[in-house]
């Protein structure tokens, strides 16, 4: 239907009335039309930045399954290792992470018995078998998922020389001699900032 012809009218006082609304509604349309084309054409990818500041063998999955997750969505994501939380990036150490049974409140243990030798080895190897069952990514394979996926997996460079790390020990494609300056500028520019 076309706007460009004014609606007849008996009553010509009523015509002129209605070609200024007409008028006035074809402008406001315009200005709705151009506002969302400039919506649509400027819509910027989503970023996102997660801390990870724990490197129990619990905590490295919410990072990274998040990140990787994140990614598929065409995020550009950004997780920032820095303290423990260092040690899931360590090839050597993320093959080790351990899941503590003390002071966790869904363990099925009180913590007396939770804090025997021992016990932490044993919830951490009940865990590797119930995701072994399940067909869950191993922290390794969600590692290289999020580094495929373009997810910059960041290493704390205070952290790393802290810990007196090498920046070799790390998986191949970790960014490391990152620092907190760079972290917050991340997170400055994110959607969605996670402290994990």
């Amino acid at each position: 239907m076309s706007t460009d012809n004014p609606a007849a009218s008996v009553d010509d006082a009523d015509a002129d009335i209605d070609a200024a609304e007409v008028q006035a509604l074809r402008e406001r349309v315009e200005e709705l039309e151009a506002s969302m084309a400039a919506v649509e054409t400027g819509d910027e990818q989503k970023k996102m930045t997660i801390v990870a500041t724990q490197g129990s063998f619990d905590m490295a999955y919410p990072p990274l399954i998040l990140a990787s997750t994140a990614a598929a969505f065409g995020w550009d994501v950004v997780v920032f290792h820095t303290f423990w939380g260092l040690d899931i990036l360590h090839e050597e150490k993320s093959s080790n992470l351990k899941l503590s049974a003390v002071g966790n409140p869904n363990m099925p243990v009180p913590n007396a018995l939770a804090a025997l030798p021992g016990m932490d080895a044993m919830a951490t190897k009940m865990m590797q078998k119930k995701i072994d069952e399940n067909g869950t990514a191993t922290i390794e394979e969600l590692i290289d998922l999020s580094l495929e996926s373009g997810v910059d997996l960041q290493a704390c460079q205070m952290t790393i020389e802290l810990m007196d790390y090498d920046e070799d020990d790390f998986y191949d494609g970790v960014t490391t001699g990152v620092g907190a300056a760079t972290a917050l500028q991340h997170m400055s520019e994110s959607d969605v900032q996670l402290l994990v």
